[in-house]
């Protein structure tokens, strides 16, 4: 079964000129409030209200999704122009009627169900990779689950930001969870995040630019980024273009349920699931037979065209980017293998020797947008399979303002 992973974060872009400083106050019922949460989603700079309710953020010029945070009250979440806006900010509070209160509170019990349940947070949130290993949640304890059996859905709720101390990559991250789903194979989440620098002398600094490097390299914004560049190619890329294909040896979801019914209906017969069955004989044998193709991959992938150039893959108008290739893409990134812990993350697959990275990228719409710094305006309008469906996961992540080493 391929890894398929489906991704929802808000990032923002943002083009860089000059240094501009941003100014504001925030308040509830005309009060100034102090302590409250401003920053650039997805990057390092951020800030607090004075006991007067105001800030000041020295931002480069461009555009921005600026955060203002306070705990019981409604996220504002403000599309800022820095050539265009009126200075100063005024940011009115209100209080949050939907915030999690005490009944979620109560419910959540940490028992064996909640670590069982964390774990699979942790492994689809956090990752299990390399970096993964280095990279803590200091509060779990704010996390409330829900798991829904029947349909095989595992939600998360936090009460507070959630907390992760990166001792591989050298950041103090706090994430605003909007939202967190697993649904079967796919992994959706929703949410703002902060990063600030740990400290750290020369060698860890050495460390972690080393580690930031490594995360960036072959990444989706990599990719992204050297593609509107037209780099690709010489910054490792290979694309190629499959079709998708219904696989006609593997039985309808339809015919699989039925099957499944029937043996289900038959659990007092003594029924051998592992015999062959050349012929079935009866209604039992063909269920049988039905659920074994079940194990069959659903689709037949077909490559028709390999080594594409910027102009098969995006569209420029009106100076926005648009990928604009036919059926999918898969995207192998030459200059670095695979880790050993996606060759072992199923226990079901052979081992082999590590080989370049190799993604898959599924377009679920059409016009999907690419901004200049390499992100996709609506990451929901694409699906990531295979290696990017096991590496691009909150342990990996870079802040927005990173810039990765341009001298290799």
């Amino acid at each position: 079964m391929k890894n398929r992973f489906l991704l929802l974060v808000l990032f923002i872009s943002y083009s860089i000129f000059s240094q501009k400083t941003i100014e504001g106050t925030v308040y509830e019922n005309n009060t100034p409030i102090e302590n409250v949460a401003i920053y650039l989603n997805n990057t390092m700079l951020g800030t607090t209200t004075n006991a007067n309710g105001k800030f000041s953020l020295s931002v480069e010029e461009g555009k921005y999704e600026l955060i203002v945070s306070y705990l019981g009250f409604k996220k504002i979440n403000y599309s800022l122009n820095t050539s265009s806006y009126l200075q100063p900010l005024i940011f009115k509070l209100q209080e949050d009627e939907n915030i999690l209160d005490e009944i979620i509170i109560k419910k959540t019990v940490y028992n064996d169900e909640w670590k069982y349940n964390l774990a699979a947070f942790k492994r689809d949130f956090i990752g299990i990779t390399e970096l993964a290993k280095d990279c803590e949640l200091l509060n779990p304890e704010v996390l409330h689950f829900n798991y829904n059996a029947k349909e095989n859905i595992l939600t998360a709720l936090a009460r507070k930001p959630l907390r992760l101390k990166h001792k591989g990559l050298g950041y103090l991250i706090t994430y605003e969870l909007e939202n967190f789903e697993r649904n079967k194979n796919y992994v959706s989440y929703l949410g703002y995040s902060r990063y600030e620098q740990l400290k750290g002398g020369k060698r860890k600094q050495k460390h972690w630019n080393e580690n930031r490097e490594k995360a960036y390299n072959g990444s989706t914004i990599h990719f992204f980024k050297s593609l509107l560049n037209n780099t690709f190619t010489e910054e490792g890329f290979i694309v190629n273009q499959f079709k998708r294909v219904l696989n006609p040896e593997r039985p309808s979801d339809s015919e699989i349920k039925k099957a499944r019914e029937i043996i289900k209906l038959s659990r007092g017969l003594n029924i051998n699931f592992s015999k062959e069955i050349d012929e079935p004989k009866n209604a039992i044998d063909s269920a049988l037979v039905t659920i074994k193709k079940s194990r069959l991959e659903k689709f037949n992938d077909y490559l028709y065209k390999s080594k594409l150039s910027q102009k098969d893959i995006i569209t420029i108008k009106n100076r926005i980017a648009y990928l604009t290739f036919d059926d999918n893409l898969s995207i192998v990134y030459t200059k670095e293998k695979e880790e050993m812990g996606y060759l072992t993350r199923n226990a079901f697959q052979k081992l082999r020797e590590p080989l370049p990275q190799t993604s898959n990228l599924i377009p679920l719409k059409e016009g999907i947008i690419v901004d200049k710094n390499g992100l996709l305006i609506y990451p929901l309008d694409v699906l990531f399979e295979n290696y990017w469906s096991y590496y691009e996961k909150i342990a990996t992540y870079l802040p927005l303002d990173y810039k990765p080493n341009t001298d290799n």
